[in-house]
């Protein structure tokens, strides 16, 4: 079945506004669902200063800008995703939360809709089983931001069929994006190399092995990374990098991902990075 029309759930959050926004600019006709209508709008404006940017530095002409625009858009009830061909959802990443979604999804789509997750931690498995398509359901992981990051990790369940598969895969190649196909495993294939690589950053950081400038610098200047291990903690969240860090925990119980002290009491500091102002370095 080739997919024409997109759902997104959760689209009023960063990832969500931006996968609606790419799907939009990829020419697709795209639903995206809120119960909060003014998190709606502030997310309409997101994207449209997005658009907005891209016709200033001449990515896109203005008309191209209002053809994207035209093809969102919004609600605030879940039966308007009822005629989508995929919806992805996008919410917190909370499995309780995610599991009712699914299965209101499951209620309101199509019975040969595809249903995918952008999560980039939990099992999708669980998900899949708060549905009756569990072979419908697989993983769609976009990473920050989503217009712009190349890749696209595709992850299936030991229940994803091949032909829910091959949608996917064919429609992440359709939005220009660079397809790897993970195994639903914790991290699947980017935040398992990922999450230990920056916790041992903080462990050396934390036993005084290093200065926090010199262990970014170490990785700039030794392997032509554009940015250090603690300056990319602090991009992605501190918080957000324990809460991965300690779904991945346990469920493996390996130690590589079992989260550092220091990476704790920053959290609990409320020093999370880049977002609040401070982290392993001051934002201002």
């Amino acid at each position: 079945m080739p997919i024409k029309k997109v759902g997104v759930v959760g689209f009023t959050g960063v990832m969500g506004a931006g996968i609606v926004q790419l799907c939009a600019q990829s020419g697709y006709a795209v639903v995206g669902f809120s119960r909060s209508p003014e998190r709606m709008k502030k997310a309409m404006a997101t994207i449209e200063k997005h658009l907005s940017r891209l016709v200033e530095k001449e990515k896109i002409a203005a008309d191209e800008r209002q053809a994207v625009l035209a093809r969102i858009a919004t609600a605030d009830t879940m039966t308007a995703l009822g005629d989508c061909d995929l919806v992805i959802e996008s919410a917190v990443e909370n499995m309780e939360l995610k599991k009712s979604i699914f299965a209101e999804m499951d209620a309101v789509c199509r019975p040969d809709a595809i249903l995918a997750t952008n999560t980039s931690s939990l099992s999708i498995i669980d998900l899949a089983m708060a549905t009756r398509r569990p072979n419908q359901v697989l993983g769609l992981h976009f990473f920050n931001p989503a217009p712009l990051m190349p890749l696209l990790e595709v992850v299936r369940t030991i229940a994803t069929s091949d032909e829910t598969l091959a949608a996917g895969k064919a429609f992440g190649e359709s939005l220009g994006k660079t397809i790897i196909v993970a195994r639903d495993a914790p991290g699947y294939i980017v935040n398992t190399l990922l999450i230990p690589y920056l916790l041992n950053a903080i462990r050396m950081l934390d036993r005084g092995q290093a200065a926090r400038e010199d262990i970014d610098t170490a990785i700039k200047a030794g392997l032509n990374y554009p940015m250090g291990p603690l300056q990319v903690a602090d991009y992605i969240g501190l918080d957000a990098l324990l809460f991965i860090a300690n779904i991945m925990y346990e469920e493996s119980k390996e130690p590589q991902y079992a989260a550092p002290p220091l990476l704790k009491k920053m959290v609990t500091a409320g020093w999370l990075g880049r977002k609040s102002g401070k982290g392993f370095y001051e934002y201002r």
